[in-house]
């Protein structure tokens, strides 16, 4: 028997699910307790008798002992007896239900839409669930042929590719990544690279990562409509020069999913979140990007010996399959890398993607062209030397990213600038505020000892240098100018190949192998920066100490120079004053033994 005419949708009362047997019929007695029925019955034991053991009525033994058919049957829905509170108003709502296949998707009723305009239109007083319950029944009752989806089949050699994001923690701080996933559909196997933006050049550079991994190249490449590198509206699809040039180079060939439409590329789909909860939880931990990603690629090299969830083999065989189908790799890598220009503004500045990058005051107004890769960013001048190198920003920032070393020139000219110069931030307290009290003359002289050591040395190591001096109550060694050839303390060390880190290093230690062909590093020099690194030494200390740079330098063990206390030297400020010590490091040769030290 159906449901009352007046509740076709059966919106009355939830679904309920009926036994087996006949049709209409909620079970009420176990199918055990029915099969006992019947054998005790077969047996001629009354129905009084059996309702007695069994513990049941006589009219469920009548009913089971009688019954003629016991096959299964599909379970129906049963509805209260009675009206429902919809009476009157379902051909309201299926009225407006039908009208719904004229306007755009987006725009058609929801079932609180219909519930909502019952009320305000038609006094409707009952609840959201019936109308939920008649709205849900009429669509799937009325859904066309062409509705759904459809299970798709991957060929050996295609792949998927999309992005993620996931948390992981590089150096020491928490970063939000962007998870590069290729997955293969055949064989299921699955490779993921970090990046820390989603860019035609993230997505090229990720791609040759992992052809070059698995020594091949996919025919076919399937993507996702934002993945950087282009889109499609309609029948039209738009790429990136870039990742136009990268297919003319592996000769693969693209295709991109509609807007929206991730079960197009389910496989990918499904592996963006597989990867992430298994090589992401808990966040993973690495010293570089670079580092991550060696260990994410091993971890997927792991997967090979899994089986297929559906084809009962390892994915290292099938994933075989996929590399036979696949292209072989041409000879040379892409370099992923997009180049533009730009014209800097009056401080030297440019404007990349959003950001600021600083080329430096000397480019002011020039013509210049910025490289685009997919973790730096470099700029070459008219003539395509290199100017600048930074790390690639993505996003938005409000500071200007800019390589310290480059403004120190314009503060050689422009002391003045410093009160309110980025470096302020930069440097350490002592040299900031020996700079803060400084004259104009003495921080150009400061300036220009850092802009001598920067090259060799870096900015750091350099303002480190000037913070070591300072601190030692050396200050005036910063801007003296000692002797010929000129120079502070500063630059004098930091033009020698790794003397100023070696020189700050916290052993207090001073290479020999500074002053090696070091013709115009005068003696005076040498004695200072012996006695500011040997100091906390102690005498014994530093005569065992310049023993051994001497010995190192090639001097014979029973030259006297070897015993020569250098405190002794520092105490008058001229050049000639110094006799046997000094001469081991200076280009005359040995006072001595007559060995040629520079020679």
């Amino acid at each position: 028997m159906g449901p009352p005419p007046t509740d076709k949708f059966l919106t009355a009362l939830p679904l309920q699910s009926v036994c087996a047997g006949r049709a209409g019929k909620q079970m009420t007695v176990p199918m055990s307790l029915q099969e006992n029925i019947r054998k005790l019955d077969s047996r001629g034991v009354p129905a009084r008798e059996i309702a007695r053991r069994l513990g049941v009525s006589r009219t469920s033994v009548a009913k089971y002992a009688g019954q003629q058919d016991f096959s299964p049957a599909p379970p129906t829905s049963l509805a209260r007896a009675g009206a429902s509170v919809l009476t009157g108003f379902e051909h309201i709502i299926e009225r407006w239900l039908g009208e719904d296949a004229r306007r755009p998707r987006k725009q058609r009723h929801t079932a609180k839409r219909v519930f909502d305009r019952l009320r305000e239109e038609h006094g409707f007083i009952g609840t959201y669930s019936p109308v939920q319950r008649f709205v849900k029944k009429w669509t799937a009752l009325n859904r066309t042929a062409g509705e759904g989806f459809t299970e798709l089949v991957w060929p050996a050699g295609t792949v998927q590719v999309d992005f993620g994001q996931a948390e992981a923690i590089i150096a020491g701080i928490r970063q939000v990544l962007h998870i590069f996933v290729v997955s293969f559909p055949f064989s299921n196997m699955r490779f993921v690279q970090a990046y820390r933006g989603e860019t035609s050049e993230c997505v090229a550079h990720g791609l040759r990562t992992v052809f070059e991994h698995i020594g091949a190249v996919p025919r076919h490449m399937v993507f996702d409509n934002a993945t950087g590198i282009g889109n499609r509206v309609g029948t039209r699809v738009t790429e990136t020069s870039l990742f136009a040039a990268f297919k003319a180079h592996y000769r693969s060939e693209s295709r991109y999913c509609n807007p929206y439409s991730g079960h197009e590329k389910g496989s990918v789909e499904n592996a963006v979140g597989f990867l992430r909860r298994n090589f992401m939880v808990p966040e993973p931990e690495a010293a570089t990007l670079d580092g991550l990603n060696k260990v994410l690629m091993a971890r997927c090299d792991a997967l090979a010996t899994t089986v297929h969830y559906r084809k009962g083999l390892p994915l290292g065989e099938l994933f075989a399959q996929d590399v036979a189908a696949s292209l072989e790799l041409p000879g040379v890598g892409f370099d992923a890398v997009r180049y533009e220009s730009r014209k800097a503004d009056k401080t030297g500045n440019l404007l990349v993607d959003g950001n600021t990058y600083a080329a430096g005051p000397a480019f002011h107004g020039r013509l210049l062209t910025v490289g685009l890769g997919h973790e730096l960013v470099q700029i070459l001048d008219e003539h395509s030397a290199p100017v600048r190198t930074f790390p690639r920003v993505f996003g938005r920032q409000a500071e200007t990213i800019f390589d310290p070393a480059s403004l120190v020139p314009l503060l050689v000219t422009k002391p003045g600038a410093w009160s309110h110069s980025p470096l302020r931030a930069l440097v350490t307290d002592p040299v900031r505020d020996w700079l803060d009290k400084a004259t104009a003359t003495d921080r150009r002289r400061l300036f220009n000892a850092v802009e001598a050591a920067c090259p060799a040395a870096g900015f750091d190591a350099a303002v480190a240098a000037a913070d070591t001096l300072i601190q030692r109550g050396d200050a005036a060694a910063l801007v003296r100018v000692q002797w010929p050839g000129g120079g502070g303390a500063v630059s004098r060390i930091g033009v020698r190949s790794m003397t100023t880190a070696m020189y700050l290093s916290p052993l207090r230690v001073c290479p020999s192998d500074m002053f090696v062909g070091a013709n115009d590093f005068h003696a005076v020099e040498a004695a200072r920066v012996i006695d500011h690194s040997t100091r906390p030494l102690g005498k014994n200390g530093v005569d065992s100490y310049i023993r051994g740079c001497a010995q190192r330098l090639g001097h014979p063990g029973d030259c006297t120079v070897l015993a020569h206390d250098p405190f002794q030297t520092q105490r008058s400020p001229r050049r000639e004053s110094f006799s046997l010590w000094p001469a081991a490091f200076d280009g005359s040769g040995c006072h001595t033994c007559q060995h040629p030290v520079h020679q």
